[in-house]
């Protein structure tokens, strides 16, 4: 801490230079996070078709949500290091993959998929967005948002390849595990967090935390608030309750697509739950998180209505290819289905400060547990009455849209105005 300086709010920093293997990491993180994405999108899309399936799904959506938070702690205290933490991510995302290939609904796929294939998704999750926030403080949320981007559109090649070839579904799987393992392998070596509280050396810090076209649409936090702090604030239930709406119904369409037969239509419904991500963020350091994030809760819900109708104007899942609602529809469910979760990380660093930003946005992600059970009984529902479940998914998105913009900075006085 000898080289340290502080900002004008006492927030210290210590410069130094910017490792040249910085983007090697960042590329490393966003690959890793590409090829763990057929754990979720792809299992969702393929094999989530019955009670059974859906059951496994939301089991692996909650280890995947649980399993982020207690290797965070271990990891910011040192006690666990980033590459033993990837490699185990790496055996157990390879694993859950290559059992979602080889075996149907059972206790072995609880074991291999859900539970072992969900803790390593999380691990892997958790810990690629710390490293890349870690080593680009100047910009987290971009950067964070590009590689949870890829955690959705990573599983386009395979929807694609079982869309071409129904038949090469499990071989489709077992290359994914073999995939993931190799990958995730590759940037456990070479992963690594910066010293404590570290900067570029090539961005002045005190500079950057007085810019005022950035504190206008992203103002900071009233003070850096511990963990314990902010679960006692009224704004982290708030956060949690917005992700568990936002998450049911994002998974859940991933499955009401598929059902449809419209492979086209499901490709690009997961390639813009990804590539969304990056656009919302940067349309939200322009004109504010919570602004652009309203919108995109409001996307979601407009989107799950133009699905009903489509769905309750086709005749048999093939004809449903060619109507226009649905593919309108898919529009708007992919762009607001996956750019809530970096808006809501961000979020997360204005309201509560960046210095335990990562542990208290993995509470909150935590909630997408939950998520995972709303969306099975959604699915489950949408089997024998699909227009019913798509309303009750609007329902469900247009509550955080809602919501968003009375959400409060923790601290302020409530005489103050939104």
């Amino acid at each position: 801490m000898e080289n340290a300086i502080k900002d004008w709010r006492g927030r210290s920093y210590c410069p130094g230079p910017v490792p040249a293997d910085r983007a090697r990491m960042f590329r490393l993180a966003l690959a890793a996070m590409a090829v763990i994405a057929p754990l979720q999108y792809g299992y969702a899309a393929l094999l989530a078709r019955d009670a059974g399936g859906l059951t496994l799904l939301a089991v692996w959506i909650a280890c995947q949500a649980a399993g982020a938070l207690p290797a965070l702690h271990l990891v910011r205290r040192g006690r666990l290091r980033v590459r033993a933490c990837l490699a185990a991510g790496a055996a157990l995302s390879g694993l859950g993959l290559a059992t979602a290939a080889l075996t149907g609904p059972g206790p072995v796929a609880l074991i291999g998929y859900a539970l072992l294939g969900g803790l390593g998704a999380g691990l892997v999750y958790g810990v690629c967005g710390e490293v890349v926030s870690s080593w680009y403080p100047e910009r987290p949320a971009a950067r964070v948002g590009l590689i949870t981007g890829a955690f959705g559109y990573g599983a386009v090649p395979l929807l694609l390849w079982t869309g071409i070839a129904p038949g090469a579904t499990s071989a489709a799987f077992l290359v994914s595990a073999v995939l993931a393992a190799a990958v995730v392998g590759l940037a456990a070596r070479e992963l690594r967090l910066p010293p404590a509280r570290w900067w570029p050396d090539d961005v002045d810090p005190r500079s950057h935390a007085l810019d005022a076209a950035r504190l206008r649409t992203s103002p900071e936090a009233v003070k850096q608030f511990g963990l314990a702090q902010a679960v006692r604030t009224r704004t982290l239930p708030a956060l949690a309750l917005l992700l568990t709406c936002a998450g049911a119904v994002s998974v859940f369409d991933v499955i009401v697509v598929a059902g449809t037969g419209a492979w086209g239509a499901l490709a690009l419904l997961v390639a813009l739950n990804g590539a969304g991500r990056s656009v919302a963020v940067r349309a939200s350091e322009r004109f504010g998180r919570r602004r652009v994030l309203a919108a995109v809760f409001a996307a979601l819900a407009l989107g799950q209505i133009l699905l009903a109708v489509a769905v309750q104007n086709t005749v048999s899942p093939p004809a449903s290819a060619g109507n226009p609602l649905l593919w309108l529809g898919t529009v708007a469910a992919g762009l607001g289905g996956g750019a809530f979760y970096p808006l809501l990380a961000s979020l997360v660093r204005e309201l509560f400060g960046t210095e335990r930003a990562t542990e208290i946005h993995a509470v909150v992600y935590s909630a997408k547990a939950v998520a995972g059970v709303v969306a099975a009984v959604l699915a489950l529902v949408a089997l024998t009455a699909p227009g019913t479940a798509l309303l009750a998914a609007a329902a469900l998105a247009a509550l955080p849209a809602l919501a968003t913009p009375r959400l409060r900075i923790p601290g302020l006085p409530a005489t103050i105005p939104l």
